[in-house]
């Protein structure tokens, strides 16, 4: 998971999340989390994103579990108009700090997007990476990321393969956690899903934890 997405929970570029993403996941929990290092995540723009959104028309794009941004950062450099989303106020405070550093402009705000959800079919992007948002009864999470994209605009969800993920040792269950199946599962008659396929992943810098596959989905909804 990681992304940061934490439910925004969600760090975005790495699969740390797999050891990150353990004890607890409120927003004092992923605080301490980000407190414990002074760069919590590699800085890199996440390989897949990179390689999915290419070929997109830049539009409004919201990030979601944005981490320390560097996803965002990524997205608002190449002419998007970047919402990013966290539940740690901590690394929105990291993302922004980077950002204006670069000159770069992005929306940080500060929410769970299952109990606080973005507007509907307001982005024309709406990308999570290495989610920690955990199953609901009513999946809030996963309805609020659908829900986010606008007519003609792109879901992009990308996770660690679950079936690799499963052989190590890394103190939860990801089946906890929302995965891109999960998503797909959830696309109604009006959505066409483009990728649906585990991929190599593209290493970060500095990557030292194990080399498990993205499993990436990217999806359209129809106009």
């Amino acid at each position: 998971m990681d992304e940061h997405a934490h439910a925004t929970h969600g760090s975005s570029t790495t699969d740390r999340t797999c050891d990150v993403a353990l004890h607890g996941d409120g927003a004092e929990d992923w605080d301490e989390r980000y407190g414990s290092e002074e760069q919590l995540f590699s800085g890199a723009v996440n390989g897949a994103l990179a390689a999915e959104a290419q070929s997109l028309e830049p539009g409004r794009a919201l990030d979601v579990g944005c981490g320390e941004g560097a996803d965002a950062i990524w997205l608002a450099a190449h002419g998007w108009e970047v919402t990013a989303v966290d539940i740690s106020q901590l690394a929105l405070d990291r993302a922004r700090a980077t950002a204006d550093a670069a000159g770069i402009e992005v929306s940080w705000q500060q929410a769970d997007v299952a109990v606080d959800p973005p507007k509907p079919e307001a982005y024309d992007l709406v990308s999570v990476f290495y989610p920690a948002l955990r199953h609901s009864e009513d999946d809030a999470a996963i309805r609020a990321l659908i829900d986010a994209v606008a007519p003609g605009g792109t879901l992009l969800v990308v996770g660690h393969d679950v079936a690799s993920m499963k052989h190590y040792h890394v103190g939860f269950d990801p089946d906890d956690y929302v995965q891109p199946p999960d998503v797909a599962g959830r696309l109604g008659d009006d959505w066409t899903i483009e990728v649906d396929e585990v991929r190599d992943r593209i290493r970060p810098p500095g990557h030292d934890g194990p080399d498990i596959p993205d499993r990436v989905l990217r999806a359209r909804r129809l106009d």
